[in-house]
Order: C-alpha cells, then sequence, then structure tokens
C-alpha cells in the first residue's frame, strides 16, 4: 500500500496576482509547526521521506521548502496542482507514479479537497475542507477514482 501526504499552504495574505501571494506571519508558523510534525514522525520510523511536489504559486513554493528542510528532501514543481486545476489530470499523473516512496503534493483549496474526495470518494464534488497547513494522508494500493482510504488529516489547531 502506497501513501499520499495532500497539504494545503499556510494562511497566505491577500494580493494579486494569486500566484505572487506570499504567507503571512500566522501561515510561516502554520507550515513550520506541520514540516516539524512530518519530521517528528519521520524520525520515529512512522513515514519514510516522501517524493514532495509543490505548486509554481509562491505560498505553496514557501510551505513546500520548509517541508523539504524539515525532512531532508528535494522539492520539485508541478503546473498542474493550482487551485483550479482538474483533480483527475492530478488523480492520471499519480496512477504513472512508481509505487515505492510516498508522495506529498503541496497545493492550494479547492485542489486539495477535490483531489481528495475525487481519490476516496470517487467522485468530484465540493470537495474536503482543509485547514491552511492541513494534511491529508491516504493510503492505497492504485492511485484511481474511490481506491483511497483517508487514513489522517492532522492541521496546525490539533497540535496545539
Amino acid at each position: 500500500m502506497s501513501s499520499l501526504f495532500i497539504m494545503r499552504h499556510g494562511e497566505a495574505a491577500p494580493g494579486f496576482p494569486d500566484s505572487k501571494r506570499l504567507l503571512t506571519p500566522q501561515g510561516e508558523r502554520e507550515a513550520a509547526m506541520m514540516a516539524q510534525w512530518l519530521a517528528a514522525r519521520l524520525a520515529k520510523g512512522e513515514l519514510f521521506v516522501p517524493a514532495l511536489y509543490a505548486s509554481p504559486y509562491a505560498r505553496a513554493q514557501q510551505t513546500a521548502r520548509m517541508v523539504a528542510e524539515a525532512l531532508g528532501c528535494s522539492l520539485s514543481t508541478l503546473d498542474f496542482i493550482t487551485p483550479e486545476d482538474d483533480p483527475a489530470k492530478v488523480s492520471d499523473w499519480l496512477l504513472t507514479q512508481p509505487d515505492s516512496a510516498p508522495i506529498m503534493l503541496v497545493s492550494h483549496m479547492p485542489l486539495v479537497g477535490n483531489l481528495t474526495e475525487l481519490l476516496v470518494e470517487g467522485r468530484p464534488g465540493q470537495g474536503l475542507g482543509f485547514d491552511t497547513a492541513g494534511i491529508a494522508e491516504l493510503e492505497a494500493d492504485v492511485w484511481a477514482a474511490g481506491c483511497a482510504q483517508l487514513a489522517r488529516y492532522m492541521s496546525p489547531g490539533q497540535l496545539v
């Protein structure tokens, strides 16, 4: 069984264009808190270092860099995991990935919620609500619609 971590970026400041919005100080704290939580799980042997991918948007890149630093992994950018992208396209991409290592995606609402719903429930819909810097951990034998199970959801508010 493979693992997929779907993370929403930390709280972002308003601004234009949307792709250039940066994390607020609160968003930086949220992302750092979740990165440290993941690092602690890694140190305990509860997870393996994931292949880490982020949206090209500034706030997702900031969040993912904190995770990459905490986990000691590299970061790659995927242009098709921005807020309004099609979750089916992401699901199709996941099907092409090797089964060996867990994958972590750092992206945005509504994509993170819609992708989680597609993989777990098998249909697009309103999507699962994600807190800023929230992480859904999914498990599946194959990353097709309706084939995943939600193993855990964690948000910064649950860690305090």
